[in-house]
C-alpha cells in the first residue's frame, strides 16, 4: 500500500527533468516498512541524513529541511533551515507547523533584511496565531482539534551563525572535535520544557504561584495539570485560552477549576552559537530518539560510521534499546504495526547535518542550490514541479 502511494506521488510530482528522479535512487527518499530515510544530500553548509519511523496509527512528527534561500529577497539571506515537529494527540499541529512555520520566516526575513532572533521569535508567534485561527474556525464541527498540540525545534545556519529554537523535548546536539585527543564530545543546544525537569516545574511553579496542581505526578510521570508533559508548545489550546476548555471537549481534557492566565507557553527558547572549525555535526531529533540513546551514544554512532545512513542507523540503534528493554528481537518488533508499535516506542524523526567549515563561513548572501525535503515525504529541487492535480497523503504522514 505504500510502496504504491509512493510511486503514485513520484509520478504526481515528477520533476519536469528527468535528472532528478532515478529508479531506486535516494533523491526522494526511500522506503522500509514504517520506516522512511534519505541516507545523503548536500545542503548549503554541508552534507545531510534524515531518517522517520512511524509508531502511531497515524505519524504525529513531522520535519522538513530547506537549503538555498531564506527570504524572497534576491540578494538574500542563504542557509539552511531544520525543522523538527513532534505531535502530541494527534498529527494535525505538527502538520500545520510543516506547513507554515518556514514561510512565515522567510517574510520576516525579507522585512529585515537579515536572519536575527526577532525574527525566529515572529515566525513562531505567527505560526502559534495562526493555528489558534484554525483551531476557532474548526471547533464547531471538530473540538477535540483544540487539545492537539506539537513541540517545535528548529535550527537556521546562516553566515557561520547557528540558530537553535526550541518548544518542547525534542533535542538538538552539537558533535565538538577535541583537537588534543581526537574526540568528539556532544554538547546539547536546545533548552527542554519536560516537566521531568525540575527547572521546568520551578518555572510553571512561578508562573502560577496560586495553583498548587500547576504539576502532577500521575502514574510515575510528572504532568502540566496531570495532562501533558511539556510546558511549552505550539497548539494545546485548551490549556491555553479558557474558552476552549469546555464542552463538546471531550471531559478527559476539561480542567474542573476555571483558569484566567495561559497554562502552557508559545515563546521558544533560543539559542546562538557561532560555528568553528571543530563543530563537525549536529544532530537533530524527536524526543523518541532520546528516551532510548544518550548525547554521547547518538554522536559517538554518528563519528565512528560513513556520514551516509546516520540517521537511519540512529533510529535502528534507538529501535533496538527499545526492543532490548522489552526483552525482545529488533527483527520481532519490526514485524510490530503502527498503532500497536506505539506501545513498544514513539515516532522518531532524526535529522544529522554535517558541517563544512570552508562552506559555513561563506557569506549568507553566497547562492547555492535550492533543496526541500520533508521527512516522510517529497524532495523538491527549486522550480521543477508542477503539482498533482489531487492532493496525496502518505499512509506514513
Amino acid at each position: 500500500m505504500l510502496s504504491a502511494l509512493m510511486n503514485f506521488l513520484r509520478a504526481c510530482w515528477r520533476p519536469s527533468s528527468d535528472r532528478y528522479v532515478h529508479s531506486g535512487s535516494d533523491v526522494v527518499g526511500r522506503q522500509d516498512g514504517l520506516l522512511w530515510y534519505k541516507d545523503t544530500g548536500q545542503h548549503l553548509n554541508g552534507e545531510f541524513s534524515m531518517a522517520v519511523v512511524q509508531a502511531n496509527n497515524l505519524l504525529e512528527d513531522q520535519s522538513q529541511l530547506e537549503s538555498g534561500p531564506l527570504s524572497s529577497l534576491e540578494s538574500g539571506p542563504y542557509g539552511t533551515f531544520v525543522g523538527i515537529y513532534d505531535g502530541h494527540g494527534g498529527p494535525e499541529t505538527s502538520r500545520y507547523i510543516n506547513d507554515h512555520l518556514f514561510h512565515h520566516l522567510k517574510r520576516f526575513a525579507s522585512e529585515q533584511q537579515s536572519m536575527s532572533v526577532d525574527v525566529i521569535r515572529k515566525a513562531f508567534q505567527a505560526t502559534e496565531e495562526g493555528f489558534l485561527s484554525l483551531v476557532t474556525k474548526q471547533w464547531p464541527m471538530k473540538p477535540q482539534i483544540a487539545a492537539v498540540g506539537s513541540c517545535c525545534l528548529v535550527s537556521v545556519i546562516c553566515g557561520g551563525t547557528l540558530y537553535i529554537a526550541n518548544l518542547g523535548d525534542s533535542r538538538a546536539v552539537l558533535g565538538r572535535l577535541v583537537k588534543a585527543t581526537g574526540d568528539v564530545l556532544s554538547l546539547q543546544l536546545s533548552a527542554e520544557h519536560n516537566a521531568s525537569i525540575e527547572s521546568v516545574r520551578q518555572e510553571l511553579h512561578s508562573l502560577h504561584p496560586d495553583d498548587s496542581k500547576i504539576v502532577v505526578l500521575k502514574h510515575n510521570v510528572w504532568r502540566v495539570k496531570g495532562l501533558i508533559q511539556v510546558s511549552r508548545s505550539i497548539g494545546d489550546v485548551y490549556l491555553k485560552k479558557a474558552e476552549f476548555n469546555r464542552e463538546p471537549l471531550y471531559v478527559k481534557f476539561r480542567l474542573r477549576e476555571p483558569f484566567r492566565r495561559p497554562i502552557l507557553s508559545a515563546e521558544p527558547s533560543i539559542y546562538v552559537h557561532q560555528l568553528q572549525p571543530h563543530d563537525q555535526f549536529l544532530i537533530f531529533a524527536s524526543d523518541g530518539l532520546w528516551e532510548h540513546l544518550s548525547n554521547q551514544d547518538a554522536v559517538d554512532l554518528v563519528q565512528t560510521h560513513p556520514r551516509s545512513g546516520s540517521a537511519r542507523r540512529l533510529v535502528k540503534a534507538a529501535l533496538q534499546e527499545a526492543a532490548k528493554k522489552r526483552e525482545m528481537r529488533y527483527s520481532d518488533l519490526k514485524k510490530i504495526d503502527r498503532g500497536v508499535r506505539r506501545h513498544f516506542h514513539d515516532d522518531i524523526t532524526v535529522i544529522v547535518v554535517f558541517l563544512d567549515s570552508n562552506l559555513v563561513s561563506r557569506a549568507s548572501s553566497v547562492k547555492g542550490p535550492t533543496l526541500s525535503v520533508r521527512g516522510g515525504g517529497i524532495n523538491i529541487p527549486a522550480n521543477t514541479l508542477a503539482p498533482c492535480a489531487m492532493p496525496v497523503e502518505l499512509g506514513i504522514t
